[in-house]
């Protein structure tokens, strides 16, 4: 292949690419083949003559592809997340092409200092302390970059060994080191990883595992027993491995405890955070980090969770000289000028060579940004939390250890033998994959969200194949869905006794294509939709639906009760109280000379406010300018209107009988009467009517003009206040609560407009007229619903 062909197959692949990742719930997750399918579809020798690249390829996507399986996958749920993401990959391509090896940095200066700024980065996002990170040439600790945690737990193990070895031939000089060898023990949980124990193994050292308490997690009183009684046998802690998110059940150890037991007896700390380390970017996961000031070294895999592909292990140390010390080989050939100026990463590990690792982590931590990142780990323990939730309320599921981040560990209640079985079964459909986990003999699935392509949609579809298995085998085994388990009855309660429990219980409606059948719920865990803009925001949507609304004596009735009661309601309570208003009045689409004055005039809030309302008029306007802070509104033909949800008749209210004006400067509505009506004493309202809102109030004021029904008048509360001279009455708000009112009922907010001729205000937006009439009517429409 040249480079010309290159370009092109290379164009074809990245499109492949894509196209395979965002189309990844195609695929099967686990393949359906076995052991041994691909040696009989491929050759026993490679080809004597070179072969074309579509012939190559082809076989990839016929031989390759069906046996793979798709850890990208949303409905993979085994192990750990694996993640790439699309900066990763490109950082790939790009460290494959250059293909540097970065064992000293005069072999890559731009990848040895790369690594060191992209792992104090990551550790300042991680919270760890200063001692950890290299931003000085004679910082003791510093970060490097490993294949994996297992590398990373045996680095440690053996810089610890090669430590406690150098202490020990001090004060014994006559003992050789594999005599000293036989004498060293380290320790770790017994929910540790398998690679602490194989890393036991290399090093040649014994291993003590700790028994975990009730939730999984080493103590430190455990710990230090075990040291004790070691100690007393001769022999000599020199490496403890605590785990941050255990294997089986995402358990933390208790690190505090375990560093003071480690800071006590002179033992090397490293803390194995491989999936959950990635958590700690999030503030709020940060508290299973306390006491990690007294580790050795940390670990964790960016290549696990933070979509960095891998290899890629982060690690850290408190001193990099134990390191050396371990691993310090200098051949002739690997020296340079500026040995000792800066860091030489062979030193740190134990192969020679290293990829150029640094350049996709630095691609997606600055593609990301920390937010990016943030999110996306949230989004996951989101998901682990709505499969949680699922899985409890299924009376035939447990979950025997308490969920963290974003892994959930569950079974079948009844005999381990259920839960293999289900566990078979789901991995032989490959539908969705997972793997079992056993702690203290409870056999238990760990489900893990491993992709950030994953949804609600495709957790309740994993949900739903579990159940549906899970249905199965139970059938097959009691002859019953629900197994061995008797399903309790449900108690039935009444609404009185709801009421005595909550006397701010309101009822919803459900179904509401079912009104004549209400369901009585428990609300209380549900959103209140309680915020002025609701009923406006419906009312609109509503009017863009065109939805045809329906009238029947039921749902006045219920309306009204909705009304009158005055208590908080659910939003389908709302909803319904707006088609009964659509009822009364239809919602009509704002005219193109209303569209043209909001945008010359208003901002976007008020043009929502005049799109919304329902109030529509072709008055022609008359209004005073002499004062631009206070609009006068004259006397026009009487309108009358009648609320079917409002017992009250109106049929007496006749705005020419009056004149409202309205001062946005002092917050004020003024409400003056004409001809021979007077307005009675200052209008009180007692101790109930004094909670109500600025709407209650300007609605009882027109009933006290009217003639209409007031309450006791005891002076408490709020009230109305009258003018001197007995001829008007006007209405304060506190703050902007006039004016939301204002804004609120209605077509805008009521500034001052341009003067223009009659002929042109008789084509414009409605009269200010209408928008106090607006008021005054909406103020019954919409009684108690604004509130403080």
């Amino acid at each position: 292949m040249d480079h010309k062909e290159f370009r092109v197959k290379a164009k074809e692949l990245v499109d492949y690419i894509a196209d395979y990742l965002e189309n990844i719930r195609d695929h099967r997750v686990y393949p359906g083949v076995q052991p041994g399918y691909l040696h009989k579809r491929l050759p026993n020798e490679a080809p004597q003559l070179p072969e074309k690249w579509d012939d190559i390829f082809k076989d990839v996507e016929d031989h390759i592809m069906p046996g793979i399986v798709h850890w990208q996958s949303p409905h993979m749920h085994a192990y750990f997340p694996a993640l790439t993401s699309y900066p990763s990959i490109m950082g790939e391509m790009l460290s494959s092409a250059m293909n540097v090896l970065c064992f000293t940095w005069a072999s890559s200066p731009a990848g040895t200092e790369l690594e060191t700024i992209a792992m104090n980065w990551l550790g300042k996002l991680l919270g760890l302390p200063d001692c950890f990170l290299n931003e000085k040439n004679d910082s003791p600790g510093g970060g490097v970059i490993q294949t994996t945690a297992s590398e990373a737990t045996l680095v440690s193990l053996l810089a610890a060994r090669t430590r406690a070895l150098i202490e020990l031939s001090s004060l014994n000089p006559d003992m050789q080191s594999s005599e000293l060898l036989g004498h060293l023990i380290c320790y770790c949980s017994d929910q540790a990883h398998s690679s602490v124990e194989k890393a036991g193994l290399i090093g040649l050292v014994r291993m003590r595992y700790i028994e975990s308490d009730e939730n999984q997690c080493m103590r430190g009183a455990k710990l230090e027993e075990a040291i004790l009684n070691d100690k007393d046998k001769g022999l000599v802690p020199f490496w403890v491995c605590a785990t941050l998110g255990t294997t089986g059940s995402v358990a933390f150890d208790n690190l505090r405890e375990i560093g003071e037991v480690c800071e006590k007896h002179s033992a090397w700390l490293h803390v194995d955070a491989a999936y959950a380390g990635s958590a700690f970017i999030c503030p709020e996961y940060r508290h299973w980090l306390n006491g990690v000031e007294l580790a050795d070294s940390f670990a964790f895999n960016p290549s696990k969770w933070l979509m960095v592909n891998f290899d890629c292990t982060a690690m850290w140390v408190k001193e990099s000289t134990a390191l050396h010390r371990t691993f310090n080989v200098n051949p002739i050939y690997l020296r340079h000028e500026n040995s000792g100026k800066a860091i030489d990463y062979m030193h740190w590990q134990i192969p020679l060579s290293r990829r150029f690792r640094a350049l996709k982590l630095w691609f997606v931590l600055r593609n990301y940004g920390v937010v990016g990142l943030q999110k996306h780990i949230r989004e996951g323990v989101r998901l682990a939390q709505k499969f949680e939730a699922l899985v409890l309320a299924d009376q035939r599921f447990e979950i025997p250890q308490p969920r963290n981040l974003g892994m959930v560990a569950f079974r079948l209640k009844g005999d381990n033998t259920l839960t293999e079985r289900l566990l078979k079964r789901l991995n032989a459909r490959g539908y969705i994959h997972a793997v079992p986990a056993c702690f203290k003999g409870v056999y238990v699935i760990r489900f893990t969200v491993t992709s950030q392509r994953t949804t609600n949609q495709d957790i309740l579809d994993d949900w739903s194949e579990i159940k549906k298995v899970a249905s199965e085998i139970l059938v097959d085994t009691f002859g019953s869905e629900n197994g061995n388990i008797v399903m309790p009855k449900k108690p039935r309660i009444s609404l009185k006794e709801t009421r005595e429990l909550n006397a701010t219980f309101g009822t919803s409606l459900l179904l509401a294509n079912s009104p004549m059948s209400p369901k009585i719920v428990n609300g209380t865990h549900v959103a209140i939709c309680d915020y002025e803009q609701v009923l406006s925001s419906c009312a609109q949507t509503f009017a863009q639906l065109k939805m045809e609304p329906k009238d029947s004596p039921e749902m006045r009735r219920r309306i009204r009760g909705i009304r009158m009661c005055g208590k908080k309601f659910s939003l389908d309570s709302y909803m319904d109280m707006v088609q009964g208003l659509m009822v009364e009045q239809s919602l009509p689409q704002c005219s193109e000379e209303e569209r043209e004055e909001a945008s010359n005039g208003s901002s976007p809030g008020d043009r929502s406010s005049i799109t919304s309302s329902p109030v529509t008029s072709s008055t022609t306007i008359k209004q005073d300018n002499s004062d631009l802070s206070q609009l006068h509104v004259p006397s026009t033909p009487s309108r009358q209107f009648r609320s079917k949800s409002f017992d009250v008749s109106l049929s007496d209210l006749k705005l020419d009988d009056a004149t409202i004006s309205i001062d946005m400067r002092n917050n004020e509505i003024t409400i003056t009467p004409t001809g021979s009506k007077k307005f009675d004493d200052q209008v009180h309202f007692n101790a109930v009517e004094g909670k109500l809102n600025i709407g209650d109030k300007i609605s009882q004021a027109f009933d006290s003009f009217q003639g209409g029904i007031l309450g006791d008048r005891n002076d408490v509360g709020d009230k109305v206040d009258k003018m001197d001279d007995d001829s008007k009455i006007t209405i304060k708000g506190p703050g902007s609560y006039i004016k939301k009112l204002i804004q609120q009922f209605s077509e805008g907010p009521f500034e001052t407009e341009d003067v223009k001729t009659e002929s042109e205000k008789a084509v414009t937006t409605q009269s200010i007229k209408d928008r106090a009439d607006a008021i005054c009517k909406k103020c019954f429409h919409y009684k108690g619903r604004i509130s403080k």
